[in-house]
């Protein structure tokens, strides 16, 4: 077995209480690596085909890296992975933290969780053994006091990942809390969780992550620690969280405001990420073992009757937005509840501001009418309605009921006249990055398998004009080398997105934090081949992890088509055809035609025909021969 993997995944029958290991030889690890890849090989292998998300097969599946639980910083994460019950399509949700490194202390590399428990069940893994536990006194708590009272039966220091009322309640985009500040965010995971019985999985663990050259992971560690702040963006993250990346994206005009509307928003100043956000910090907060703390915490404070408890952690940049200017709101403390809301219930902000914002656009256009809403005034900018409709959609009361179904789902019952608002692609809210302005990240919300995703890949706006020089010499090793406009969509363009993609896809797999790993992060491209040479030990390199990042894309791809999915579905909201209504960037729009072509060059640069399908050579290329089974018959 190579350094760096513990050599065992746990399989956890909550039906029946009984678990087993599994040992996988040195090829699975040397082919899958980790994350997403191990997901996608057991979601393809063990699970039948148009399966019910919330049916007892479903496989719930959390996943490490092979560098997680080492001293590298920036290898903190861990995938969860099921089929998603908000798109139908395969689901991957990653998150930071130490529960991905507390798994491999514990002995195991993955987890795979089959069944539904009769009664509310908990999971307790200690060095290596696993025990189910009666949760049926802590169904129904929100995270925080569930939180407590685990840690207070298994152990002080353990690592919880936990669902609240909301996955409790099968909302479609509910989310997997960890330690209540790190979630595994979107895809409706929590809500798998949910349907399993299963209220948390709780670790503890002391086995050694044994590697191959640890004097290259210390000095790789040291220069991490000694420079990061060197960087631009790192800086930015390490001051205000990923939401400092609000005034630049204010701006340059593309902060996505009102249900993607516009890309600017009045009052801005008083947003997450500015200066006078820093009053409600209380601390900061890296991952396991990593320096750049850009997880910031939250002090208590009371603004007449609503009160914020301080203990869910600070908002990223897509809950700023998505609870922000995405729904006409530019209060800091608003947003900072509605974000503790999130973790508290166990909601995806991203997916929960886009369903928001979909439904305040329909009843400002007399799409529905409020007793659609249940009499909410769900208005833009109204602060009150918004927190109101977070506790009704996680406990899926009144007008939560239809919400907790996502924009998609939610058209479908209003009507197809409401469905052009919806901002989402696969029945998946869009990140809130604007197609218009980042014309390759658009191309990629559409064609990426789980959907819309901030980190399909590594931004347009970090290789256009206004790029430091570094970005474009340091990307040169996955072939970009020149500065491309941010909303062109040329053939260039397309394959940028190619490029980055199966780089990017490949840091999914190895469980790599795009914060600290990317193209433009300290960490370059050359370092992390090295880590992972010095991690497991293995002759590996960047064409090597590049090629596990585009098996992930295929397997991926193939799950897709087996559910049904076809080319139809890489699709873009027709908002991202017409022009952004105000603001630097007034005008701006995607062009049909052009995305139509370029999606098709995209097909041909994967392999794929023009449905989007794998070719037979593209997939035994890859070494996937075994799922071409699965593929659609037909021309």
């Amino acid at each position: 077995m190579p350094y760096g993997w513990q050599g065992k995944i746990l399989w956890v029958d909550v039906s029946t209480g009984k678990t087993w290991e599994e040992k996988p030889d040195d090829i699975f690890y040397r082919q899958y690596w980790g994350g997403g890849c191990i997901g996608g090989y057991f979601l393809l292998k063990e699970l039948s085909p148009k399966i019910d998300p919330f049916h007892p097969d479903n496989l719930l599946i959390f996943a490490s890296g092979p560098a997680t639980g080492t001293f590298l910083p920036g290898f903190a994460k861990h995938s969860v992975m099921a089929k998603s019950p908000l798109t139908g399509g395969i689901g991957e949700s990653q998150a930071e933290g130490f529960w991905g490194a507390e798994l491999k202390k514990a002995g195991f590399d993955a987890l795979i969780i089959k069944g539904k428990a009769e009664h509310p069940v908990y999971l307790w893994i200690k060095e290596g053994k696993a025990q189910l536990k009666d949760a049926r006194r802590i169904w129904g708590k929100c995270t925080g006091e569930a939180y407590k009272i685990i840690r207070r039966e298994t152990h002080p220091e353990a690592k919880v990942a936990l669902i609240g009322p909301a996955g409790e309640n099968l909302v479609r985009y509910a989310c997997i809390v960890n330690d209540l500040i790190y979630p595994n965010f979107r895809m409706g995971m929590g809500a798998v969780m949910g349907s399993k019985n299963l209220k948390a999985v709780t670790l503890r663990g002391e086995k050694e992550v044994k590697v191959k050259d640890q004097k290259t992971i210390d000095r790789t560690s040291k220069n991490y620690e000694q420079h990061f702040l060197d960087d631009l963006i790192p800086h930015l993250q390490f001051e205000y969280g990923t939401a400092g990346a609000v005034k630049m994206v204010q701006d340059n005009g593309q902060l996505v405001t009102r249900n993607f509307l516009t890309g600017v928003i009045d009052g801005w100043e008083d947003m997450p990420g500015t200066p006078g956000y820093k009053r409600f910090f209380e601390g900061k907060q890296g991952c396991f073992h990593c320096p750049t703390q850009c997880k910031h915490l939250i002090k208590p404070a009371t603004r007449g009757k609503v009160s914020l408890e301080g203990i869910y952690g600070g908002p990223e940049f897509d809950t700023a937005v998505a609870l922000g200017s995405d729904c006409g709101i530019d209060d800091t403390f608003t947003v900072l509840k509605a974000s503790e809301l999130c973790n508290k219930y166990g909601l995806d902000p991203t997916s929960l501001g886009g369903t928001i914002a979909f439904t305040m656009e329909c009843l400002e256009k007399g799409l529905i009418k409020k007793e659609d809403t249940g009499g909410l005034d769900l208005t833009f900018g109204n602060v009150d309605a918004l927190l109101k409709v977070i506790e009704l959609i996680a406990y899926r009361r009144e007008a939560g009921e239809v919400l907790a179904e996502g924009s998609f789902r939610a058209a479908q019952k209003w009507g197809k006249e409401s469905l052009p608002f919806a901002m989402q692609s696969k029945g998946k809210e869009l990140a809130m990055h604007d197609p218009r302005a980042k014309a390759a990240l658009g191309l990629g919300y559409a064609v990426s398998p789980i959907g819309p995703d901030f980190a399909v890949i590594e931004h347009d706006s970090d290789f256009d004009g206004s790029a430091p020089q570094k970005f474009i010499d340091e990307t040169g090793p996955i072939g970009i080398y020149a500065r491309l406009p941010a909303e062109d969509l040329s053939e260039k363009k397309v394959r940028m997105l190619y490029n980055l993609q199966l780089y990017w896809s490949s840091l999914e797999v190895i469980c790599g934090c795009i914060f600290a790993l990317g193209p433009v992060r300290h960490m370059k491209i050359k370092h992390m081949v090295e880590a992972m040479r010095a991690t497991t030990g293995l002759e590996t390199s960047l064409w090597e992890l590049m090629k596990v990042g585009e098996r992930r894309i295929n397997m991926f791809r193939v799950f897709n088509l087996r559910e049904g999915f076809t080319y139809k579905d890489d699709e873009l909201p027709e908002r991202m055809f017409q022009p952004i209504q105000s603001g630097p960037r007034k005008g701006q729009k995607l062009d049909r035609d052009e995305f139509e072509r370029t999606r098709s060059l995209y097909y041909q640069m994967m392999g794929w025909d023009k449905r989007g399908v794998p070719a037979k050579a593209k997939l035994w290329e890859l070494d996937l021969g075994w799922i071409e089974n699965y593929l659609p018959a037909g021309k």
